[in-house]
């Protein structure tokens, strides 16, 4: 088999695979509202991008450098945007030392 098949299909792999994503990230980009992902899913999705980042660089250029410096940026924007833009907690009454309610007599 001609090595330039498997390049072509990793190329069209990569270029749906990051075009899945975009419409996340638009509508992310757009809206601020990232409530529907977990802080945990980002994060450990961004360790482990770290991690394969390791094994996908020490291999010789191709598609799957292109996808997975992708995935970087994808995962790695998420993790901010989800700090930057998660909404500030607001202290309730009994964070602030009210135990009790006072009601008028």
């Amino acid at each position: 088999m001609s090595s330039s098949i498997p390049i072509a299909a990793g190329a069209v792999a990569s270029v749906i695979f990051a075009g899945s994503v975009l419409p996340m990230l638009g509508k992310a980009a757009r809206t601020k509202d990232l409530s529907s992902y977990s802080r945990g899913h980002l994060v450990l999705a961004n360790v482990g991008n770290l991690f394969y980042s390791v094994y996908v660089f020490h291999l010789p250029p191709g598609p799957i450098w292109a996808l997975h410096t992708f995935y970087l940026a994808s995962s790695a924007l998420m993790l901010l945007w989800s700090l930057r833009y998660a909404p500030r907690r607001r202290a309730t009454s009994v964070e602030q030392g009210a135990s009790h309610v006072h009601t008028p007599a």
